[in-house]
């Protein structure tokens, strides 16, 4: 499944400064891939660059865009930076998102709804819809062209695209937006050779769940729920990631991998 370290393949990571993200961009990096990383945070952004590059022996195949994938400007820019650095685009992995304020549905204001939903799932519409403008075209430099034509988008979402998580509509909402995203399009480009799919992690020790992860009692409480009895690790979403972007997944699209430990079967 591991591409060659020459595969000369392109990859952008949304949210990529920690957590998850990063994983997946260190993963891909270790595989051969040039990783382009992007973050709201631009001083986590620089750290998480340096971290990664420590994976690789071409510094120069790690480069970072900083920037609120949740505005239409910063999405093209992502996508425009990556080509002039590159000049190509593979695979674009839209990680990039927040859980938003516990609170219930009659304190939620506008603002609450629009934060959350708007880099979870209005983010991965607009990179989707910039990084498929050149997917869909072969590349002008034949040395530059994607001999396989297979190009993959892999959407982060949730497990809570399918379980209720109460005092977290906007949450819950976009990341089960997200499941649809990704159907619809993977349809619409199933026959142009981009393949489009999900991974819809459990529960996974990153910053999103500190305060779970720092209380042993709620800790224990979770991992009871969980059928393998324990928190899944970034690197263990990020292996998944890198399988669906590779050519052993060539036929898998419009999909998404719960990788949650089972707990989707014991909710």
């Amino acid at each position: 499944m591991c591409l060659t370290k020459d595969n000369n393949k392109v990859a952008i990571v949304t949210g990529s400064s920690k957590g998850i993200g990063k994983a997946i961009a260190t993963e891909f990096a270790k595989a051969g891939y040039s990783v382009v990383i992007n973050s709201r945070d631009e001083e986590e952004l620089i750290n998480a660059a340096t971290d990664i590059s420590e994976s690789v022996i071409d510094k120069d195949r790690i480069f970072f865009v900083p920037g609120d994938i949740s505005q239409e400007q910063v999405c093209k820019a992502l996508i425009d930076k990556s080509l002039q650095k590159f000049g190509r685009l593979d695979v674009l992995v839209n990680n990039a998102g927040i859980g938003g304020e516990s609170k219930n549905i009659h304190q939620l204001t506008s603002n609450d709804w629009d934060e959350v939903v708007d880099i979870n799932l209005k983010g991965a519409f607009l990179c989707t819809r910039e990084a498929v403008k050149y997917m869909g075209k072969p590349a002008q430099d034949d040395t530059n062209k994607n001999d396989s034509n297979d190009y993959s988008i892999i959407n982060i979402s949730s497990v809570h695209e399918s379980i209720p998580q109460p005092q977290a509509v906007p949450y819950a909402a976009s990341k089960g937006g997200m499941e649809m995203l990704t159907k619809t399009v993977a349809l619409e480009l199933a026959d142009k050779g981009i393949r489009v799919n999900g991974i819809a992690p459990g529960a996974i020790a990153t910053d999103m769940n500190k305060e779970m992860l720092e209380d042993k009692e709620q800790k224990k409480k979770k991992e009871d729920k969980i059928p393998m009895h324990r928190i899944g690790k970034p690197e263990e979403i990020a292996k998944v990631a890198l399988f669906l972007a590779s050519n052993d997944a060539s036929y898998i699209t419009g999909t998404t991998i719960y990788a949650d430990g089972g707990l989707t079967l014991s909710s």
